[in-house]
């Protein structure tokens, strides 16, 4: 198992947790989760770091202060799996994007 796959089913763990009726999948060519018929947080892997995206900048922009040393982009955390998202962080996105989703 690499590093990514650990981390897929680390980061699967906490979206379950937070939002059982999510449904795993693929959202833009990535691993990403799905609530209601709506992207609800993906993963993807690149060469140097993992892209975390909750699909909103409003997400992004909420947790934000809550990343430094991370990467920000519009709409999603650059990190690596042996320096991962905190799982406070993790969950926080998760419930702001299900809100988001839910209306």
């Amino acid at each position: 198992m690499t590093s990514f796959d650990a981390y897929l089913a680390h980061v699967r763990d906490i979206v379950l947790g937070v939002e059982p009726e999510a449904e795993e999948g693929v959202s833009y060519g990535m691993p990403a989760w799905r609530l209601s018929g709506k992207p609800l947080l993906g993963l993807s892997e690149a060469k140097a770091h993992v892209g975390v995206y909750p699909f909103s900048p409003e997400v992004v922009s909420a947790v934000g202060d809550r990343l430094d040393g991370f990467t920000l982009t519009k709409g999603g955390v650059q990190c690596t799996p042996d320096a991962p998202v905190p799982d406070d962080v993790l969950t926080e996105m998760v419930r702001l994007r299900a809100a988001e989703i839910r209306g």
